[in-house]
């Protein structure tokens, strides 16, 4: 019975192509549209790190004043090296990670390699354990060097393949920018994004993994500078009295109680360089979890909220319209359902004649909304930042969300069309014939 129904409907369609064809359509597009907006803004909105994100913490202490958080609106978010030396000094948190990005030129041993540049970070070690980075080979420095300096290095695994083909590179050695340095450890592939502590400098989307991680303190003897963002005027980064701001500096506090004692040393260390003359205002310290921070940092860019708002208003839309063509279509068969009727045709027959129908249309838009979901996924980066939209792919759970959603919508709009259908009266209608 039900291939019965299945191939009235499809006939039925057939015998008015220009309005099936214009549902079809209407559907497609509005759950295109809304399938591939909301495979980027649950890319986006991903967090990788989403366990620790309320024990991940980073302070920001005004060291400009008042005229300058009036100029640009926000003290900067990232902190001076006389500030983050003072905080790792101050041993209270169970993890930090002082992070800046560096860039430099590495030339293989291997005479068949060219010469290339490698992006990374300069890192404290503190930051391997509190991000869970994997390893493939080896592991990060010792703590021995991590306080003094060393001049080992830990590798991605896209380097590693570069330059060694993949093998284990642990002991070997490559030219820095001219400087030599040991391979201590070699990363599993891993890069997780949004980058939280790259966001300030816009990199929270950077598809390319980081190539190496030097230890902070060779970084520091060696003045290797920053590739990165740096916010303010003054003496140089190296130098101690310098307020130019550039080191993401990261804790991480085991609950609120560890947080709020650590905002309340901020307001103390803020004090203290007030009293020594360093601050000339009263103490402006913000110390943000990795949610609130991705938060501020709008690193989910507004634009992919207000484009999935923006196609699910358009989904209501198609269905809407497609309700009243549901509901032209079936009145102008009133006829036909009076004599079916007359002839002893059940409600429930009409009933699941026309569910059917719908079903058709429905599966014919989501298929066809499947195919549009690969066009427009394609087409993000003409709308969004390309790192941004490089990110959503039309994967089949994505593509299989078309039919499904095309599916219910088509059949809750045909629900107020269908029971109109269901309660035409034969005897008026045959009357009027």
């Amino acid at each position: 019975m039900f291939s019965y129904y299945v191939a009235l409907g499809i006939r039925s369609l057939l015998n008015q192509r220009l309005i099936t064809i214009w549902m079809i359509l209407l559907i497609a597009l509005g759950v295109a549209g809304t399938v591939s907006t909301f495979s980027l803004l649950r890319t986006v909105s991903s967090n990788p790190f989403a366990a620790k994100a309320h024990r991940l913490f980073t302070p920001q202490i005004d060291n400009h004043g008042p005229e300058y958080v009036k100029t640009y609106g926000e003290i900067d978010p990232v902190l001076t090296l006389r500030d983050v030396e003072a905080l790792r000094a101050h041993d209270s948190a169970r993890l930090q990670a002082a992070i800046y990005k560096i860039s430099l030129s590495l030339v293989p041993t291997d005479p068949t390699i060219d010469a290339l540049q490698a992006n990374g970070y300069a890192v404290t070690v503190g930051y391997f354990q509190m991000l869970d980075v994997p390893f493939r080979f080896g592991s990060a420095w010792s703590k021995a060097a991590d306080k003094e300096g060393s001049n080992e290095v830990v590798i991605g695994n896209e380097l590693n393949q570069k330059v060694f083909h993949g093998a284990n590179s642990v002991g070997q050695e490559i030219r820095l920018d001219g400087h030599t340095y040991r391979i201590s450890g070699v990363l599993a592939p891993w890069n997780p994004l949004p980058r939280f502590y790259a966001a300030s400098d816009g990199n929270a989307f950077d598809p390319h993994a980081p190539q190496l991680f030097l230890p902070f303190r060779q970084a520091l003897n060696l003045r290797i500078p920053t590739a990165g963002g740096s916010y303010g005027e003054s003496f140089s980064i190296w130098d101690m009295r310098s307020e130019i701001s550039f080191i993401s500096y990261w804790v991480e506090l085991p609950d609120s109680a560890a947080a709020a004692d650590y905002r309340n040393f901020l307001h103390a260390y803020a004090d203290e360089q007030r009293a020594a003359g360093r601050f000339h205002w009263p103490a402006n310290v913000v110390l943000r979890d990795q949610e609130d921070w991705l938060n501020y940092q709008y690193v989910v860019p507004r634009e992919t909220r207000i484009s999935f708002v923006v196609a699910l208003g358009l989904l209501v839309v198609c269905a809407v319209n497609t309700a009243g063509l549901l509901l032209a279509r079936f009145m102008r068969r009133s006829s036909d359902i009076g004599v079916r009727r007359a002839l002893g045709g059940s409600r429930s027959a009409i009933l699941f004649q026309y569910l059917t129908e719908a079903a058709v249309i429905g599966l014919a838009g989501g298929l066809l909304g499947a195919v549009l979901t690969v066009c427009f996924v394609s087409s993000l980066g003409l709308v969004f930042p390309v790192e941004v939209a490089r990110l959503a792919h039309a994967t089949l759970a994505t593509l299989l969300q078309a039919p499904i959603i095309a599916l219910f919508m088509v059949l809750l709009s045909s629900a107020y069309p269908i029971l109109r259908a269901c309660r035409i009266e034969p005897g008026w209608q045959l009357k009027s014939s």
